[in-house]
């Protein structure tokens, strides 16, 4: 939820802070940077230790990152504070999924991919309209301090019930961090994974941080009304999402992949080329472009997660989850390089080239799954 709401309160915080589209999109890439760098530290460590333990202090950090991000008085401040929390949240993701793989055998793994995948569209249709909301109706910083509220929550919730998780550890062979991280940059499996993350990346987040500017500047619509589109978005993928992950067990990832691939380049295209109509219209063309994005990635996350066996698992997802947040980020920045204001108006240009360049990729990523192997 602490990467998802900073999407929605793109126009806000452009207005606060007069920043252009670029800085924006800097803000947006700073978080993802620093979790990319932190990804690549972790992985020399991350195997050694309890998943249960390893996720409470990464959390732990996490919530004094978003604690940090509610008491941002300037933009600077608010730059470094979104590094601090990207730090430790870009990790958690990949140790979540790390769990995801340890405890879930192959042939089920697709559905409970899905199953936290849908942790998104919950985000989406709770978060993200409450978050807007306190946004209009009090500041940007009132979304901050209630997922500060909500991660010392999660964090005790975590504490209770999740028990200790060390059967990576059964199997561990104490080798230097070096070695561990060679042999993973040596397979050519590992490598066509990471291929498949940076390929997703740059076909969906070239997109995402700019959809809220675009639809206040160019479609018409009120920073409040925003929310709609996350909530109308969010509900369609939270079982969306789910029925991706059971049909990819079902029939095979890399056949949902690809169908879930091609389907979404249509509402790329279409979202980024969108003229002046009336909301409705606007709102089912988001609703498919947020099912198909979650629908590609369900497949793929799975197959990556099958892509390394259990003992490199940790410090593989940790590696992989830093490609993602650079490719990320990096996708954001290339966005914002693209994008443009009009002369005279707030109104967003060269967004349709964006829509083509997220479309290129796409095609990319089913040409790349089809290397990906599934690792026993």
């Amino acid at each position: 939820m602490d990467f998802v709401i900073m999407m929605p309160l793109g126009p806000q915080l452009m207005r606060v802070f007069q920043i252009s589209p670029r800085e924006f999109g800097f803000l947006v890439s700073a978080y993802t940077f620093s979790a990319a760098f932190s990804g690549i530290l972790s992985a020399f460590f991350i195997d050694r230790f309890d998943r249960k333990n390893a996720l409470m202090a990464l959390y732990l950090g996490f919530t004094l990152g978003t604690f940090a991000c509610a008491l941002a008085p300037t933009f600077s401040f608010l730059l470094i504070a979104r590094i601090l929390a990207g730090a430790f949240g870009g990790v958690l993701g990949a140790l979540v999924l790390a769990i995801i793989g340890d405890s879930v055998p192959e042939e089920r793994r697709g559905a409970a991919t899905g199953k936290v995948m849908a942790a998104f569209s919950v985000a989406s249709i709770g978060g993200i309209p409450i978050g807007l909301y306190l946004a209009s109706h009090a500041s940007w910083h009132a979304p901050f301090y209630l997922l500060t509220a909500l991660s010392v929550l999660v964090l005790l919730l975590t504490w209770r019930i999740l028990p200790p998780m060390r059967q990576h550890l059964l199997h561990h062979v104490p080798q230097h961090p070096a070695k561990a991280l060679g042999t993973i940059f040596s397979r050519a499996n590992c490598l066509w994974a990471f291929a498949l993350m940076v390929t997703l990346s740059l076909a969906g987040f070239t997109v995402v941080p700019f959809l809220s500017p675009y639809m206040v500047a160019n479609i018409g619509f009120t920073e409040s009304e925003l929310s709609y589109i996350y909530l109308f978005g969010g509900l369609a993928t939270v079982v969306t999402s789910q029925m991706a992950g059971r049909l990819s067990d079902k029939f095979g990832k890399k056949k949902v992949f690809v169908i879930a691939a091609l389907l979404s380049i249509i509402p790329i295209l279409v979202v980024t080329n969108l003229p002046q109509v009336p909301h409705w219209q606007a709102f089912v063309v988001t609703t498919f472009f947020f099912i198909f994005f979650g629908a590609r990635f369900v497949p793929a996350m799975s197959m990556i997660t099958s892509s390394i066996e259990p003992r490199l698992r940790g410090s593989f997802m940790s590696v992989n989850s830093s490609v993602q947040q650079l490719a990320s980020g990096l996708a954001a920045f290339l966005a914002g390089l693209v994008i443009s204001n009009e002369p005279g108006s707030q109104k967003l240009l060269h967004f349709g080239t964006v829509g083509i360049i997220a479309t290129v990729f796409t095609l990319v990523s089913i040409w790349v799954v089809a290397k990906l192997k599934k690792v026993g």
